[in-house]
């Protein structure tokens, strides 16, 4: 389950699509109304282009949905993003549409659930619906690029946190850069280290 709230990044829950399906596995989608504003302000797409990525789009306001009962088997779910007010909404099971009742569902089942949390500077009642969220067994996982990979694009960076966040549901990003122990040598590091052996 893809679930995409207003916060800023609508891009993240994009490629979790994107990349979810790449790798063969279903989606069903929630977008909330302020993430279709974000949608309209932050990208091309229509909404009907965003639905179309996933396997099955639902309404925020359908809590009948399929998603809504814990017998309906799934790996579990991803916020992305993940505003501030859906997180205190899951954190104190205040499961007001689609979104928020999907998450609860995957809390109580014992499922990963994965929140990409944007938000900064963080007040201590976010931090405190944080570490509720935590303590019920879900994840908080704020969208943080590592830079240590030498990301050349935007695209990068996005790329390598979704593939995270899709490794936390078991969901393998075949492409996904890894650090393998030592790091990349840039083109002139070589030079600069002859340049500065030189004697002065």
């Amino acid at each position: 389950m893809v679930g995409i709230s207003g916060a800023t990044g609508i891009a993240y829950g994009v490629r979790v699509l994107e990349l979810a399906r790449k790798a063969g596995v279903e989606t069903h989608l929630v977008v909330t109304p302020a993430g279709q504003r974000t949608r309209a302000y932050e990208t091309d797409l229509s909404a009907r282009d965003l639905a179309a990525l996933a396997d099955v789009s639902h309404r925020p306001a359908d809590v009948g949905a399929a998603i809504a009962s814990g017998s309906f088997p799934t790996d579990g779910m991803i916020v992305a993003p993940c505003s501030v007010r859906t997180l205190s909404a899951i954190a104190f099971a205040g499961g007001d549409n689609l979104l928020t009742r999907a998450a609860d569902v995957t809390l109580k089942e014992r499922r990963r659930l994965v929140l990409m949390v944007r938000e900064t500077p963080l007040t201590l009642t976010h931090l405190r619906a944080m570490t509720a969220v935590t303590e019920a067994g879900g994840i908080v996982m704020p969208p943080v690029p590592a830079f240590y990979l030498r990301p050349g694009t935007v695209e990068d960076i996005i790329d390598h946190t979704v593939g995270r966040s899709l490794d936390l549901l078991g969901i393998e990003v075949s492409e996904l850069a890894r650090w393998d122990g030592s790091a990349a040598r840039r083109p002139n590091d070589e030079e600069s280290h002859e340049a500065s052996a030189q004697p002065a």
